[in-house]
């Protein structure tokens, strides 16, 4: 396969069974692949996830962008993906959780998004504790629904050669292509952290990329996926909003503050960025400041060390200024955070205490929204740090009084605080639109 053979735009979603399956792995190795090629690859990620996205912006050397539904619509979805795919040679669209796992049965699933672009899924298999019994599985995904197209399987986790030659029978036996067996390599495990995989270095995406290379069966993929040049519902404009005219200023660290939904950037008409660590803001003509969401108690240290910023983001709060802190950004904003390395003064804007220990770590998860001032906010929530209550007592105690009740996809209450001091509008919650705020 070279530039010759890929006459229109491809595009496919790489889904799997379940969580665990290796389809961010096939996903990073297969995008490292076509760009280390020299093929334009269009990155994007199903769902709220804004951890994999840095892997797909590391070997694809452009952002990736997030397709959902719960915080959009598949309109939005279908422009998004016609917008930033206009000049790729290939889309490739990173599922989540199970393929059929959504906020609602399967809605929000990956199948869903494959669904609204109408586009093929490549199903990664984890064959490493099953030989012919994968039929079955795979009878299952295949048929579940008839409005979802395959382009394949790729098995991983494969133990022999032997269990290469019976997955090929089970693929033939079912009327599917395989597109590929990679073998077990301790050399593609990936160590978790904190919220999930270590973005911050990727030293196999070359050694993956050629893997796949040998053991990907490409010509028969490029048969398998189809030219989106017809994308229903699309024709590669912008993304239908107006762009604000409020000026941005916008903490920016690789890992303090580095997740945040592109959109976001995209709706102002003017962003400017600084580093909390080693810079001083200034706030001369700034309308918001944004503190996204990341791991600023890894760099607690640093934090605490530039106390001009932490003064200077201070002094704009007491003076009206307009801000918006999500996850990380918020916790910055509290007094302080505690790890197990010590106790560090932050911005002391709220009058909270972070606590990022080991012993008092606890996952909260979900969709989120809210309605505030008239106005409806959707986001994500996922974090282990928790408000810190005092010794002895559960680090998430009485429930913290909120400026909104926060409810989940289902419509449940949940107790994740929207905290509201002055103009500033924080909370756990990572926000797929936050120019409603400005306005």
């Amino acid at each position: 396969m070279d530039s010759r053979s890929v006459k229109n735009k491809k595009a496919f979603l790489i889904a799997a069974p379940a969580s665990g399956s290796g389809k961010t792995t096939i996903a990073r190795g297969m995008m490292a692949m076509l760009a280390l090629k020299g093929y334009h690859v269009q990155p994007f990620k199903c769902g709220p996830d804004y951890i994999d996205t840095k892997f797909h912006e590391t070997v694809c050397g452009h952002p990736s962008i997030n397709l959902d539904t719960f915080m959009t619509t598949p309109d939005h979805v279908r422009e998004l993906f016609a917008h930033y795919g206009a000049d790729a040679d290939f889309c490739i669209v990173e599922g989540m959780m199970g393929l059929f796992d959504g906020y609602d049965r399967d809605c929000g699933s990956s199948a869903e998004i494959a669904r609204i672009l109408d586009i093929p899924v490549v199903l990664v298999v984890d064959a490493k504790s099953a030989a012919y019994s994968t039929a079955a599985l795979l009878q299952g995904f295949l048929n579940f629904r008839k409005d979802v197209r395959f382009a394949g399987v790729i098995f991983n986790k494969v133990g022999s050669p032997k269990h290469v030659s019976i997955l090929r029978q089970v693929c033939e036996d079912l009327g599917v292509p395989c597109l590929g067996c990679l073998l077990k390599d301790e050399e593609l495990e990936q160590d978790s952290r904190y919220l999930g995989l270590d973005f911050s270095i990727i030293p196999q995406s070359f050694y993956l990329s050629q893997l796949l290379w040998k053991n990907l069966d490409r010509e028969e993929l490029l048969r398998q996926t189809v030219s989106t040049e017809e994308t229903p519902g699309s024709h590669g404009g912008n993304p239908k909003f107006t762009p604000s005219k409020q000026r941005v200023l916008m903490a920016q660290n690789f890992e303090s503050f580095s997740f945040f939904y592109r959109e976001n950037v995209k709706r102002f008409s003017s962003v400017a960025f600084f580093d909390p660590e080693k810079d001083v803001p200034d706030f001369s003509g700034i309308d918001l400041l944004y503190l996204p969401g990341g791991y600023p108690e890894k760099h607690a240290e640093a934090l605490t060390g530039n106390e001009a910023c932490r003064k200077a983001i201070k002094d704009f709060v007491e003076q009206g200024g307009r801000v918006v802190a999500e996850c990380g950004g918020m916790m910055y904003l509290c007094n302080n955070i505690m790890t197990d390395e010590g106790d560090y003064p932050m911005c002391g804007v709220l009058p909270y205490t972070i606590t990022a220990r080991q012993a008092d770590r606890k996952l909260s998860l979900g969709y989120r929204r809210f309605e505030l001032d008239g106005k409806e906010y959707r986001g994500h929530e996922f974090h282990y740090t928790q408000f810190y209550r005092g010794e002895g007592q559960d680090v998430r105690g009485e429930k913290m009084e909120s400026a909104v009740q926060v409810f989940d996809a289902k419509g449940e209450p949940v107790d994740t605080p929207v905290l509201r001091y002055k103009n500033v509008l924080a909370s756990y919650t990572h926000l797929y639109d936050i120019s409603q705020f400005c306005v």
